[in-house]
């Protein structure tokens, strides 16, 4: 789907990853589902992986703590702080683990549900291509999970 283009800083720029969807659910519902760490801990992350979530603390400079579990049993140790919380229309946060980007999710009520689109933007071109072709379709699983937490499947 093509996204309408953001404006100012989250204008969108060759250093970006961006994955949009429109969710059948209301904005609240949509928001809960990432505000909420036991909603959250059951959709976050691709296929087959599952969370532990050590520190969840949602609030500009809150830390987010948590492992991601592979299929195979891999350990994925996860670090991030919140920088913006805008309830229910806008989280942003600094993933402070390797690798490094920040993200900002933004809610848009539109006809029949809510509009979510989350921007990965990395500091440089070359650190947004080299995680690019693996982001990409991991974050098109992370929503369908998304999805079906929410009824849509």
């Amino acid at each position: 789907m093509s996204p309408t283009a953001p404006q100012g800083d989250d204008a969108l720029t060759d250093r970006d990853i961006l994955t949009t969807r429109i969710l059948a659910a209301p904005r609240e519902a949509v928001f809960a589902a990432w505000s909420d760490p036991v909603l959250l801990a059951q959709w976050w992350g691709p296929a087959g992986f599952t969370n532990t979530f050590e520190t969840f603390d949602l609030r500009a400079g809150g830390h987010w703590r948590f492992t991601m579990h592979g299929p195979d049993g891999t350990a994925f140790p996860n670090e991030s702080v919140f920088t913006e919380i805008t309830a229910p229309e806008r989280i942003v946060f600094d993933h402070v683990s390797v690798p490094h980007f920040q993200v900002a999710a933004t809610f848009t009520e539109v006809a029949g549900g809510t509009r979510l689109a989350f921007r990965m933007r990395f500091a440089t071109v070359a650190e947004c291509n080299a995680i690019k072709h693996l982001a990409e379709g991991a974050n098109e699983q992370v929503f369908d999970r998304l999805a079906a937490l929410l009824g849509e499947g």
